[in-house]
């Protein structure tokens, strides 16, 4: 009784087939149908292969919000080469609030202006780097996702010793600044407090030895990530005259970068850049220099490394697997052509009885 139950329900669940197969003695395999079915297999291994590619693939997500942080201090990394001997220069910041940032973190170190062959070389490919990112913007996912591992991105040290004198100073370290914004300038004399702000003592400074053209091998805000290449990295100006302002506008954006291989809270920013020769006669005021004046932006830009998830790239390869052999299965194989006129007539019920 018990078997008799249950080959009920094997037959129930065999009317419930909704994909009937013709049995093998009706049908016939034909060399069109191999090749057929070997173009088949080939364009799915192609397929598949390519897809693990794009499964192996990341992309960066670009998410803003607020930014809520007010408190927290504004760390600023400066490398900047002034053709000016050190005792004749001095850099300071003075914030919206006319309150000067000490400048301790700063060293001032005397150097040679030009450059040496592989320090110029170094310097040419920064400069190409630099021209390409304007133009496309879309390799900066790649310098986002290449932090790490990337090449240096700081000044390589002379090979050679110099036998000019230091006819320069190099001015690097790094400054703590209120989140607000602010100003900071190298100009002629060292800077001094104020009641009212602060002053330079330029008195006793020749105009004759004024000379700001410069080179800044690096600026950039926020924790330094190695790898990362900043808009001003690399820029070199040439003064013209002596008494010539330098100006950099400069929009900071707070930015958290998450990658695989890095995590860290940093700073984009962009900036916009003039420079005029200073001219009391022809209505030119100001003071000769080099002038970054910095906001920061309210909104914070959250950068996240993406991959695809694991069941997505399954379902693309069921599609592409699935989609070409269904395409491809049915001229694959052909029904048999039999000279028997009863075997035929058979062959067409069944057939009618699989379609109904």
């Amino acid at each position: 009784m018990r078997r008799l139950s249950r080959k009920k329900a094997l037959n129930f669940v065999k009317e419930l087939d909704a994909f009937p197969k013709v049995p093998e003695s009706y049908v016939e395999t034909s060399a069109t149908g191999g090749t057929v079915s070997l173009v088949a297999f080939t364009a799915m291994a192609l397929l598949a292969f390519f897809e693990f590619f794009v499964y192996r693939d990341t992309w960066m997500k670009y998410e803003y919000e607020v930014d809520k942080d007010f408190s927290s201090k504004l760390r600023i990394n400066i490398d900047i080469t002034v053709a000016m001997r050190c005792q004749f220069v001095g850099a300071d910041v003075l914030d919206l609030a006319e309150t000067m940032v000490a400048s301790d973190g700063l060293q001032y170190e005397p150097v040679v202006f030009e450059l040496s062959p592989q320090q110029r070389l170094w310097h040419r490919t920064l400069l190409l780097v630099q021209n390409r990112l304007r133009e496309e913007h879309s390799l900066q996912d790649v310098i986002f996702k290449s932090v790490m591992k990337g090449g240096p991105t700081a000044l390589p040290p002379r090979e050679d010793d110099p036998t000019q004198p230091l006819n320069a100073c190099r001015i690097h370290g790094h400054l703590y600044v209120n989140k607000v914004a602010g100003n900071f300038h190298i100009t002629v004399g060292k800077a001094i407090p104020h009641p009212r702000g602060h002053a330079h003592l330029a008195a006793l400074v020749s105009h004759e030895t004024y000379n700001f053209s410069h080179r800044i091998d690096h600026l950039s805000f926020g924790e330094e990530i190695p790898g990362i290449l900043n808009p001003l990295d690399g820029t070199e100006k040439v003064c013209t005259d002596h008494n010539q302002m330098f100006q950099y506008f400069i929009t900071i954006v707070p930015t958290k970068l998450e990658t695989y291989k890095v995590s860290a809270d940093t700073h984009q920013y962009s900036v916009t850049e003039r420079e005029r020769v200073i001219n009391h006669a022809a209505g030119s005021h100001g003071v000769s220099g080099i002038f970054m004046k910095y906001d920061v932006s309210s909104l914070r830009v959250l950068v996240t490394e993406q991959h695809m998830p694991l069941w997505q790239f399954l379902v693309r390869l069921c599609g592409i697997i699935g989609g070409i052999f269904s395409t491809t299965d049915k001229p694959s194989r052909w029904p048999r052509e039999q000279q028997n006129t009863s075997t035929l007539r058979e062959q067409r019920a069944l057939a009618s009885l699989l379609w109904s």
